[in-house]
């Protein structure tokens, strides 16, 4: 077994590229940026076509433990060089490479990630961040040390919508907002027995490199690739961890919060196994200048959420959306963010409120005309890392923020192997005042 530093120190291939000092010095070096591609199945593929639409980049490399993904997205990019395992890509390709996108299942971003880092590539990492705190905390000290430009692929952060709702709570439109309402019916958890036996693994499929740093177990048709790894500790990270982040983004971001106080989620009792298939999570969070002195989250996740509660009652008796986040503010005034492509509502006294956007769209804060098409949009979030590689542009959702909510994120699945519990988070220490709860914090890596 390896812990996490073993690991990289064992796997990183030092690279011949000069170190990289500021964005300066990228920009007039560089006219296109060569990326790599780790995971280019699903998500993946979506990723990649989205991140290529970009005219200044060339895909060089295309990696995944599925041949016929990796067959697929081949015939997208001829030209790329192909690759079953992603520590042999950085190895071989590291003077050919400036970006790595990462968008493998959860369980391989945090390795994939650092290995990219520790070889002085900029990186795109799909959501959640990491599996664990101590990695999403490595990792946002990594890129800060090597002055790495990093996204977390959360694309609707750079959607009108959100960055609308955005604008509105800074601007006081509901007053300082003492709570937040957040919800998905989905369900990425499982409460039935553990699955047990082993079935034969596909030819199209490297298991040994699915696995990764994950524990040794056999393979099970339909419940890990491609289907329900999500469900699964050691691989995914829940409805929480998956529509979580999208649906948390909009309010951490525009409420500038920390990690938070205290944790506490109600749901099934812990089976070491799988994720529970409903979860309502309780966070306090420190104040911030948009916030009251604290500030009270709630999360609601799996079939039937939300539950019925006043502060989600809209003008009308309308139906709630079947995602989405409500912000409490003062003087009974609330914005309703749909999840997603649905403009915010301002809501006050029981009635629908009109808001004025034209100081945003004089300050170019905001597009004149909404954006109403996901295809419109969707490649936003990606062009603005590659531009920002070019030293043309920010990121909006860099490792510095990404890593944070990530951790915010990972606190309350932690929470749910103690049902009913309220956890004390010291942040400064990175552990739990709750003894036993801080082993899973981190994990140990196989050597694979």
């Amino acid at each position: 077994m390896l812990d996490r530093r073993k690991f990289i120190k064992n796997t990183s291939v030092l690279s011949t590229l000069p170190f990289l000092p500021n964005f300066n010095f990228f920009k007039t070096t560089k006219k296109f940026i060569r990326t790599a591609h780790i995971g280019v199945g699903g998500m993946g593929k979506s990723d990649l076509k989205d991140t290529a639409s970009h005219k200044n980049v060339k895909v060089v490399a295309l990696c995944d433990v599925d041949s016929n993904a990796l067959e697929e997205a081949g015939k997208l990019f001829p030209d790329a060089k192909k690759y079953k395992d992603y520590r042999v890509l950085i190895k071989e390709m590291s003077e050919d490479i400036d970006a790595v996108i990462v968008s493998a299942p959860d369980h391989t971003h945090a390795p994939a990630s650092i290995l990219a880092m520790e070889n002085n590539k900029h990186v795109y990492c799909q959501k959640p961040l990491t599996n664990y705190v101590s990695e999403s905390r490595q990792m946002k000290r990594l890129a800060e040390e090597k002055n790495l430009i990093t996204q977390m692929g959360i694309q609707v952060h750079s959607f009108y919508d959100y960055k609308l709702a955005t604008l509105l709570i800074q601007s006081g439109l509901i007053g300082k907002v003492s709570k937040v309402r957040a919800w998905s019916p989905k369900n990425w958890g499982y409460d039935g027995p553990k699955h047990t036996g082993a079935d034969d693994i596909p030819q199209n499929l490297d298991w040994n490199l699915w696995l990764g740093t994950a524990q040794l177990r056999p393979y099970k048709e339909k419940i890990y690739h491609p289907a329900m790894w999500r469900k699964i500790e050691d691989f995914g990270c829940g409805t929480l961890g998956d529509m979580g982040v999208h649906i948390f983004d909009t309010p951490y971001n525009a409420l500038q919060l920390d990690v938070p106080l205290t944790i506490k989620n109600k749901c099934r009792k812990y089976n070491s196994y799988a994720f529970p298939e409903k979860n309502f999570v309780e966070y306090d969070f420190p104040g911030t200048k948009y916030t009251t002195e604290k500030l009270k989250w709630i999360w609601e996740d799996g079939k039937g959420a939300p539950r019925r509660h006043k502060d989600l009652k809209l003008p009308n008796n309308d139906k709630l959306p079947l995602q989405g986040a409500m912000f409490i503010g003062e003087n009974g005034k609330k914005l309703l963010l749909p999840h997603f492509m649905e403009l915010p509502r301002f809501i006050e006294n029981d009635e629908y409120k009109d808001f004025d956007v034209s100081t945003f769209v004089t300050n170019n804060q905001l597009s004149k005309v909404p954006v109403r098409d996901y295809d419109g949009e969707s490649h936003l979030h990606y062009h603005q890392f590659i531009d920002a590689c070019l030293g043309k542009d920010k990121c909006t959702a860099p490792f510095s923020y990404s890593a944070k909510l990530t951790e915010t994120i990972l606190l309350g699945v932690i929470a749910g192997r103690f049902p009913g519990k309220t956890l004390n988070w010291d942040s400064s220490n990175a552990k739990f005042r709750e003894i036993e709860a801080n082993k899973y914090l981190s994990s140990t890596y196989r050597n694979f």
